[in-house]
């Protein structure tokens, strides 16, 4: 049974990867929050990636990277912090746990690490340079890793676009919100975490192990097509 670490199990597209992952892996947990209701997780690790050290795991066979932010603000009012802080958790917080587990994921088999970008490095969206910057890393470090640490460890990125969780409960916090969001996309739909984590999922699984250095846009058609 093939080991891997999420990091972020406890709400959102983590959790949704932990539920359909539990059956068929033997999964590591990390993250700030409690995992009470979570018992599919083997070890659940309770600390804060970005301040914390970092427990030490022998080996792995993926790594899945689940913390990120929604910080949408015009340009006016984004900070240098906004910036700092937008790229500390989604670009730098992933570099410290890939170098953490570097050697843990090459003792593993047919190795995967999946990160997650945004819709909006490829589409360009009013209010979204802090997040779209961060993860415009996050896609540059898919693509140099997956090459420098070919063959042994696999890179690939999921690209979504609004997805119903915590993070964006700002942005559909009422039906009104929610139907205008279903308006925008051309399939009518946004997507919910299953979405995400069964393709996060795929990625893991030695059905994609010809696949590296990758973003895939899970987009409801909003990049893809216009209608």
């Amino acid at each position: 049974m093939k080991k891997v670490l999420l990091v972020g199990a406890s709400k959102g597209i983590g959790k949704a990867l932990a539920q359909i992952m539990s059956e068929s892996y033997e999964l590591i947990s990390i993250s700030r929050s409690s995992l009470d209701d979570l018992d599919n997780v083997s070890v659940h690790y309770s600390c804060d990636i970005l301040k914390d050290d970092l427990p030490d795991i022998e080996k792995l066979d993926g790594l899945v990277y689940c913390p990120g932010s929604i910080n949408l603000k015009p340009f006016t009012r984004l900070s240098e912090t906004d910036f700092k802080e937008d790229f500390e958790i989604n670009v730098l917080g992933a570099v410290k746990v890939i170098q953490k587990y570097q050697k843990a994921l090459k003792n593993g088999s047919d190795s995967s690490v999946v990160l997650f970008s945004t819709v909006a490095v490829k589409m360009g969206m009013p209010f979204h340079a802090s997040i779209a910057v961060a993860k415009a890393g996050v896609e540059a470090l898919v693509k140099s890793l997956g090459a420098e640490l070919s063959p042994g460890i696999r890179f690939n990125a999921i690209a979504p676009t609004i997805t119903d969780t915590s993070l964006a409960e700002k942005i559909l916090r009422n039906d009104a919100m929610k139907e205008k969001m279903r308006e925008r996309h051309p399939m009518k739909s946004y997507l919910e975490p299953n979405d995400v984590a069964e393709m996060a999922e795929f990625l893991i699984s030695d059905k994609s192990k010809k696949i590296s250095g990758q973003v895939f846009e899970l987009d409801c058609g909003i990049v893809t097509f216009k209608i």
